[in-house]
């Protein structure tokens, strides 16, 4: 397995981890409990969440990082924290940098939710959506061998990226279709 290989299976990781992270806020949002739903039992979803973020930041720092060990991709230090003229996918990359630097804002963000008040702290937390958006276009235009070749939108790889942009895209619209009605209803009985 080579530098590139790894780095495009964190990457993968990472996608997975964030898909995963958004869809449990999501449920979150939408105030669903494990107690009264499937698995009928009793879990900290919220914990759950909170360690996916950890885990989705440490994945989106480590996909990069471990470019510095390949003998091929010639990127450096400068290049992973600033990759505008990265050796490689300049543009592709500097999205994926921009979701780096999200998902770090919100995971940051949320461990000073109680000092920064809820109202501050959700609209940081609302970037989560922006950062998955620049990483699902990241992970399908980038080619991971780093090669320049055109996208290939049915390999497994970009698959999966792209059903998880899907669950995430209509997990996103339910729970806006939910804050819209308990909005409405909360107009009505006002």
């Amino acid at each position: 397995m080579t530098a590139l290989d790894l780095s495009a299976d964190i990457g993968l990781v990472a996608v997975g981890l964030a898909t995963l992270n958004l869809l449990i806020g999501s449920l979150i949002a939408m105030r669903y409990s494990p107690w009264r739903y499937w698995p009928h039992h009793r879990f900290n979803i919220f914990r759950i969440h909170n360690w996916t973020g950890y885990a989705l930041l440490t994945a989106c720092i480590l996909h990069p990082l471990v470019l510095l060990a390949s003998p091929t991709a010639g990127f450096r230090i400068r290049d992973i924290l600033y990759p505008v003229h990265s050796p490689s996918q300049p543009f592709e990359n500097t999205i994926g940098a921009a979701a780096l630097y999200s998902t770090a804002i919100v995971v940051v963000t949320s461990y000073f939710r109680l000092q920064l008040g809820r109202r501050l702290w959700k609209s940081f937390h609302f970037v989560i959506y922006a950062a998955a958006l620049a990483l699902f276009w990241h992970s399908v235009f980038t080619d991971p061998n780093l090669k320049n070749t055109p996208v290939d939108p049915f390999d497994a790889e970009k698959v999966f990226v792209e059903l998880c942009a899907v669950a995430v895209i209509v997990f996103g619209i339910l729970r806006w279709r939910y804050a819209a009605r308990k909005a409405a209803a909360k107009q009505i009985h006002s």
